[in-house]
């Protein structure tokens, strides 16, 4: 169902009949009102007409204030205030690509309504910059306290969080100040977060830095780390191929896989082709060591102790565990019944 009650051509078409037919052609050219619906330069255009770049700015500036001044304009002014309530609804400021992709998919469509936001007054564009993508808003104080709340937000993440969309809403409308309850709404905070270039959401909806290896996913290892992270415990590097194939509709081989895990740093082998994630407190090396390592650290364990703490930081089977500790030529028992290092 549409999300408007008008029908934008038909709109184009009677604010600029008034219009002589070359300068009707030019601002049909320049905001791709036409058929085959592609935006004409100026340099395009002035070389159809025999006239300069510059020329053509001029004419298409006259043309928009003759638009704006003429009757016809005026007697659509139902369109531009369903427009204004549509943006309010929405957020009161939403991204440009949000906007007009929420009114229709077409981007024929799309064209004339971004002719009506750039014609009317009621609408402010704000321009792609370093920190967020081109967006359209019809209150600056609520722009102001978006554009404030996304920097904030975005100065708390540290490089390495994933963060539930739950929470990131959370986070982000905590930073909204004297926020009008009727703007303390879930999809339009997911919006305003759509806004911003520098924290966006990995291919599993979590959010983060945009910068962050864990939301801008850029291969098999960063597939395979938020999949292992989602697991919770070691797996196999098969199932962390089928499972990056089944989520992430990604065809991904066992050997390349297996080659990513083995040169990243984020993971550790812990046994036969099983990983495991370093932050996950597993370390490398054969069961006899890192018992070692433990009794090094800890002193004299009992058996069941033993086992518990190197089960936490390497995935061997419990009986592999045993049969180390029972060489007396690195173990030892003592009297108490607990093992040290021979």
């Amino acid at each position: 169902m549409s999300t408007i009650s008008f029908k934008p051509k038909q709109v184009t078409k009677r604010i600029t009949s008034h219009l002589g037919e070359r300068v009707k052609d030019i601002i049909l050219n320049r905001y791709g009102l036409t058929a085959d619906g592609k935006h004409k330069t100026l340099e395009e255009i002035g070389k159809k007409y025999g006239i300069t770049r510059e020329r053509v700015r001029q004419i298409e500036n006259v043309a928009l204030n003759l638009i704006k001044k003429s009757n016809v304009y005026k007697e659509q002014m139902p369109v531009f205030e369903e427009l204004k309530k549509l943006v309010h609804s929405l957020g009161a400021i939403v991204a440009e690509h949000d906007l007009l992709h929420h009114i229709s998919k077409d981007k024929k469509v799309q064209n004339h309504i971004k002719f009506f936001l750039e014609l009317s007054e009621y609408f402010k564009r704000h321009a792609d910059d370093q920190h967020f993508k081109a967006r359209w808003s019809v209150d600056d104080k609520i722009a102001g306290k978006v554009h404030e709340a996304l920097k904030n937000l975005y100065a708390s993440l540290k490089d390495e969080d994933i963060i539930p969309e739950s929470e990131m809403i959370r986070r982000f409308l905590e930073q909204m100040k004297d926020l009008s309850d009727e703007y303390r709404d879930e999809e339009i905070a997911k919006r305003w977060l759509a806004i911003s270039k520098t924290v966006a959401k990995n291919p599993l909806g979590e959010w983060g830095k945009f910068t962050s290896h864990n939301i801008r996913t850029r291969g098999v290892k960063d597939y395979a780390y938020l999949i292992m992270r989602r697991h919770g415990s070691p797996m196999h590097f098969r199932e962390v191929a089928d499972a990056i194939t089944k989520q992430f509709g990604i065809k991904t081989h066992y050997a390349t896989c297996h080659n990513e895990l083995i040169k990243d740093p984020r993971f550790v082998l812990v046994g036969r082709g099983l990983y495991a994630l370093s932050e996950w407190g597993y370390k490398t090396g054969i069961a006899r060591e890192v018992i070692r390592d433990i009794l090094k650290r800890e002193g004299p364990l009992s058996k069941e102790d033993i086992i518990e703490r190197v089960m936490k930081e390497r995935y061997f089977k419990r009986n592999t565990i045993v049969v180390n500790l029972v060489n007396s030529k690195y173990f030892k028992r003592t009297k108490a019944g607990l093992y040290t290092i021979a």
